[in-house]
């Protein structure tokens, strides 16, 4: 079952990145998945990670696999974060951004990242708010130790999504960024229609 979900996923968004989220998954679920084709996890809590790390390590090795920490970043987590994942797509502030630069060049590595955008400006939510993003994009790149790969949102739930990743697309535009990361399981379709070439999704692999 979980093949054939990750195989039609895969020819539904096209040239797009799937990030096939294993947060409480089981070891079994998550090996199931990346014989059948998935190559990026995605995780939200980074002691959770690890811990499977250990257990996947020699499918993630043998099959290519990327591991990504898609959840919220707390600060006193960043030297387990750092050199750890290959991408962080949740940096929402400058000074975790400095944080992850400092561990990053402690461990002599450039730590791949996305900015998390707050497109629907929603007070609940982590990111940089779509107007701030310029200034915050200037202020963070002269950091030598992390490398800005793109940007990532969370659309409001219960919105028509289209109008924010319309923005988000937009922003994306303005730089020379490799990825855009929006689009989950209740949105995927329409993300990648507005430009998502990137996407995060877990409930309609393994439900």
């Amino acid at each position: 079952m979980i093949k054939q979900k990750i195989k039609d996923l895969m020819e539904e968004i096209g040239n797009a990145q799937l990030v096939t989220v294993t947060k409480s998954r089981s070891i079994e679920e998550i090996i199931e998945a990346i014989e059948a084709g998935a190559r990026i996890l995605g995780e939200n809590k980074i002691d959770e990670a690890r811990k499977k790390y250990n257990l996947l390590k020699e499918y993630l090795k043998k099959y290519n696999v990327e591991y990504h920490f898609i959840g919220h970043l707390q600060s006193n987590k960043v030297n387990k974060a750092v050199g750890f994942f290959d991408l962080i797509q949740s940096v929402d502030s400058v000074k975790l951004a400095e944080k992850i630069n400092r561990q990053a060049e402690e461990i002599n590595v450039i730590q791949n990242i996305l900015v998390q955008v707050n497109i629907g400006k929603e007070p609940q939510k982590y990111g940089i708010a779509p107007n701030e993003i310029n200034e915050f994009i200037y202020t963070i790149s002269g950091l030598k130790n992390i490398n800005i790969k793109g940007l990532m949102c969370i659309a409001p739930y219960g919105e028509d999504p289209r109008p924010y990743f319309k923005d988000m697309k937009e922003i994306y535009d303005r730089f020379n960024f490799d990825y855009l990361s929006m689009g989950m399981t209740n949105d995927y379709k329409i993300a990648i229609k507005e430009g998502s070439n990137m996407v995060r999704i877990g409930t309609a692999i393994f439900s």
